[in-house]
């Protein structure tokens, strides 16, 4: 059985791995060349709370440390061994409730290829097995239909809508809201997403 944290999750030429401080270069490239795509979906800081920009160390210390407390997993994205984006499997939540939610970009580059529902399905199958959890929640802006693509591909059910849900290019934005249970998919989700009829 694959071990909850550190992963090495692969299929089909895609890898999830701890993103690492060795990713500083490629993650910088990646980020710059696909700003102005980018851009309308990254998160902000909201007004009177601190603006201080996080250095790329900052973040990956950041991140490391709640990979460790358990409450994030922070996978770098590769195709062919070259860095293409990011999954972070966030807030998670133990308890009776078991769930967390998940967050994700890409190069602009890899774009259009199926890389990002494959990463997706690898991050929730590791949340459904080694990991524990039992719900995984999406939220996406309702003009992301790149976003968007990919729960269609995966058959992750909308289950609502949250005004003002995230502060995402500098204002409080609405999100479509979509969950999955280890329940709706007891193959497993990248199982169904290799049975399924390509569109």
């Amino acid at each position: 059985m694959t071990r909850a944290w550190p992963a090495r999750l692969t299929s089909q030429g895609v890898t999830l791995r701890p993103l690492s401080y060795a990713d500083a270069g490629p993650w910088r490239a990646a980020r710059l060349r696909s700003a102005a795509w980018l851009q309308p979906w990254d998160a902000t800081v909201p007004p009177g709370s601190d603006p201080r920009p996080t250095s790329y160390r900052a973040l990956v210390r950041r991140l490391h440390r709640q990979a460790r407390e358990g409450t994030t997993y922070p996978f770098a994205v590769e195709v062919d061994d070259t860095f293409a984006g990011q999954v972070t499997v966030n807030n998670v939540v133990r308890g009776s409730a078991l769930f967390a939610s998940i967050g994700y970009w890409i190069d602009r580059d890899f774009a259009g290829r199926g890389i990002m529902p494959r990463a997706v399905a690898l991050a929730i199958d590791h949340c459904f097995g080694p990991v524990g959890l039992h719900r995984i929640e999406v939220a996406i802006r309702p003009e992301n239909s790149n976003s968007l693509r990919v729960v269609e591909k995966l058959g992750i059910r909308e289950i609502g809508y949250a005004p003002r849900y995230l502060h995402i290019d500098g204002a409080w934005r609405d999100h479509r809201l979509y969950a999955i249970t280890s329940e709706e998919c007891p193959g497993g989700l990248l199982a169904r997403l290799d049975a399924a009829p390509q569109l």
